[in-house]
């Protein structure tokens, strides 16, 4: 196992949820942080109580000036980067006659855009470097559909597929990839649903005994990947609630 404490890790998405617990668990272990999200007073309240190698760039994971932002303030306090997670993600759900054309977009845009913005800025570092990991929450709906969720079940396909090419692609340069695919996460992500009865259900199940995941179970995965030595890669953590049945 590598040590945390050597590792400098960036965290899109980090303002709530999966990635804020990813965020307290990696800093416990001494781990030298950059946090990014939209949400910028989240962040840097975050960023505030976690200690003094943790820092914050307000970003919004479509923007690649934004991203790239983030990925020079990891460069200018550490002067490398060995772990990027792509964790920003929402999760709008309704049948495709509904036609929600600007909820399908802002879909693809956050979803798989945004991993690739991830991906995109940190590669000439890591292959320069010959080294690096690079980290993006898919899903359990990256491995089946389900009605009513087509589009998210599509972007979480396409981070599967990306993942597994960037592997493909970069082994020769010392660059790693994982996917952490959670089933049911009780989070913030219920609140992009976009449908207050399908929200209500999925809150209702979720606060059921062993139907669904802490956002501390998902970090947990997070650091198990961050954890292997450099001849490891740790391609998908697949996890579910016990009682979860997709």
């Amino acid at each position: 196992m590598t040590a945390i404490s050597e590792k400098v890790i960036i965290i899109m998405g980090a303002s709530s949820g999966i990635g804020e617990a990813s965020a307290k668990l990696l800093a416990s272990k001494g781990a030298k942080l950059v946090l990014a999200a939209r949400r910028e007073e989240r962040i840097k309240a975050l960023a505030d109580t976690l200690g003094k190698d943790v820092f914050y760039q307000k970003a919004d994971v479509t923007d690649r000036q934004e991203v790239q932002k983030v990925i020079d303030l990891a460069l200018e306090k550490f002067g490398r980067i060995d772990v990027i997670y792509n964790n920003a993600g929402i999760m709008p759900q309704g049948n495709l006659a509904k036609l929600e054309y600007k909820s399908w977009q802002k879909m693809l845009d956050i979803n798989i855009m945004g991993v690739l913005n991830g991906i995109g800025a940190v590669l000439p570092i890591m292959q320069k470097q010959q080294a690096g990991l690079i980290i993006s929450t898919d899903s359990v709906a990256g491995h089946v559909v389900y009605p009513g969720s087509a589009v998210y079940n599509g972007t979480k396909y396409a981070v599967r597929a990306i993942m597994e090419g960037l592997r493909q692609e970069e082994l020769e340069n010392g660059i790693r990839s994982t996917i952490i695919s959670p089933g049911m996460v009780a989070s913030e992500l219920f609140s992009t649903v976009g449908d207050e009865s399908t929200e209500a259900a999925l809150r209702e199940t979720a606060g059921k005994a062993g139907f669904s995941l802490s956002s501390e179970d998902v970090a947990q995965a997070v650091l198990y990947a961050i954890e292997q030595p450099e001849h490891v890669t740790i391609s998908e953590v697949l996890l579910r609630p016990a009682k979860q049945s997709i």
